[in-house]
């Protein structure tokens, strides 16, 4: 759907932000943000084509490799893609376990046999040169795309059971920002796009200082749980009303809803930040005290 650009400099010389709303101070992650990568290896897709063109034109074992091979690329391209949103996930995150697959390895892996396939003849018996074609093209799709993560991130001395624990509720989290992302694009409102955008990033804000310290998931698990599912329900509704009718009173009360959950999220976000603050407070005096009883002088 075509939409109007609107900004502080549009004719309504609106931002998108409501009054009221609380600046984060930090760049908004969108999953369109976290996916523009992957959409724009889409254009891959667009390689197996002369292959479909060719093989119709060729006895039944060449039009049966040249059909393998431009099914092994889009097989191949897919895999990429996937791998580069997980690459995006993982980066975003602090704290992070390597994905359990290397999509991008297998990827490269499938262009380099995808490549094989579509430069083999058969009639013409030779496998060394389709194989040099396909070597080239895997190390050229590593050097392009690199490799997975291959290690985890920032777990060290992390309990492992706490950790799967606020990986489900991130993960839960992050599926209920994304339906609201998916549901506001169907009201056709800019500036409810954008104001969903921010509260997106508030609510991962919050995701990001649980995963750093799992202790804090008990206080924060009913923002991540209880309230984002309640925020998608209702966004899902509005949207859906929206788009058929544009009610201004349906239109105020969503908004003054985001803003009071931005609001809450961002005071329960400095809680738990200040709750850190102040348990490295204890352990800093407890530490003092110990080395003073040691008879370590303090300054």
């Amino acid at each position: 759907m075509a939409q109007r650009f609107g900004g502080k400099y549009s004719p309504d010389g609106s931002t998108g932000t409501q009054t009221g709303a609380a600046p984060t101070g930090r760049p908004v992650t969108t999953p369109a943000a976290r996916k523009r990568g992957a959409a724009r290896v889409n254009l891959l897709y667009l390689a197996p084509i002369p292959l479909l063109f060719r093989a119709f034109g060729q006895d039944a074992v060449g039009m049966a490799v040249d059909l393998a091979a431009a099914a092994v690329l889009v097989f191949g391209v897919f895999t990429l893609s996937e791998g580069l949103k997980a690459e995006a996930a993982y980066e975003e995150r602090k704290v992070a376990r390597r994905p359990a697959i290397p999509r991008k390895i297998i990827a490269a892996a499938l262009a380099g046999l995808g490549v094989f396939l579509a430069a083999y003849a058969p009639q013409a018996g030779s496998m060394l040169q389709p194989l040099v074609y396909g070597v080239i093209a895997l190390v050229l799709h590593l050097a392009a795309f690199g490799l997975d993560p291959l290690a985890d991130k920032n777990v060290e001395g992390v309990d492992q059971f706490q950790q799967d624990r606020v990986a489900r509720v991130v993960d839960e989290a992050e599926d209920q920002l994304d339906r609201m992302g998916a549901a506001i694009l169907r009201a056709g409102d800019r500036q409810l796009e954008r104001r969903v955008e921010t509260f997106q990033a508030t609510a991962r804000h919050m995701c990001r200082t649980v995963e750093e310290d799992p202790r804090d998931l008990t206080a924060a698990r009913k923002f991540l749980v209880v309230y984002l599912q309640g925020a998608a329900e209702a966004t899902v509704k509005f949207a859906d009303l929206y788009a058929r009718r544009r009610d201004p009173e349906a239109r105020a009360s969503y908004t003054a809803l985001l803003d009071d959950l931005e609001r809450n999220f961002t005071a329960k976000t400095e809680t738990l930040m200040e709750s850190d603050r102040s348990a490295l407070d204890v352990e800093i005096e407890v530490l003092r005290d110990r080395l003073q009883r040691e008879g370590v002088r303090m300054d």
